[in-house]
């Protein structure tokens, strides 16, 4: 079955490493915040000026002036620092995020990403993906693997206005994990119960796929 929105940054909290500065990206990057791995000390930045975010608050815990860039409320965790946005996007223009997690309309099978804007739709902006892509050691996109009319959202090329070039190290959606590499997707794991048939049929761009894929672990 495909994973579900927790399954699938659960997951994404597979890849953080000991020691790491994470920006989480609105939507379902946010919940990885959720699910950091024990034993392992990371700080979850948010772009609008929090180094250091906790796990989504309690009801009894909720300050309404504590949120993260999606203006969802957050909790801090101790050592966490609080600092206005300029700081924020010097942090992340000045290659000092190890990992960016992000969501996407589109991902491409050269790392290119498409995250911000369809074209005849109410625009909000792209807030600090722009950046995020450019400056960001290692970036990971979350996303459903196929939009709701069914259509695949990993292309040949992208077509819709892009956020980065070549930037997208690898794409986690609800059939599978995939590393972006060499002009082509490759799957290195499913969803438990997903076939590498139903992974095949919507993956629009070059796909490169093992004898034996394993089954994601949670």
């Amino acid at each position: 079955m495909a994973l579900t929105r927790e399954q699938m940054a659960q997951r994404v909290a597979q890849e953080l490493r000991d020691g790491y500065y994470v920006n989480l990206g609105i939507g379902i990057p946010t919940l990885v915040a959720n699910f950091v791995p024990k034993g392992i000390d990371v700080m979850l930045q948010s772009e609008n000026g929090l180094l250091g975010m906790g796990e989504y608050p309690l009801e009894a815990q909720v300050d309404a002036d504590m949120i993260n860039a999606g203006k969802e409320t957050v909790t801090a965790r101790t050592g966490a620092a609080i600092f206005n946005s300029a700081e924020s996007f010097a942090m992340i223009r000045g290659g000092h995020v190890d990992l960016t997690v992000l969501g996407a309309f589109e991902v491409d099978q050269n790392g290119n990403i498409a995250s911000w804007m369809i074209p005849g739709k109410l625009v909000k902006g792209m807030g600090g993906a722009m950046d995020l892509v450019a400056g960001a050691k290692n970036i990971i996109c979350t996303m459903t693997h196929a939009s709701k009319h069914g259509d695949s959202k990993l292309l040949t090329q992208c077509s819709l206005p892009l956020t980065g070039v070549a930037c997208i190290n690898k794409v986690i959606t609800d059939l599978a994990l995939l590393e972006i590499k060499d002009g082509a997707f490759h799957l290195l794991e499913r969803a438990p119960g997903v076939s590498v048939e139903e992974i095949k049929a919507k993956t629009q761009g070059k796909l490169i796929c093992p004898e034996l894929v394993p089954e994601m672990q949670f």
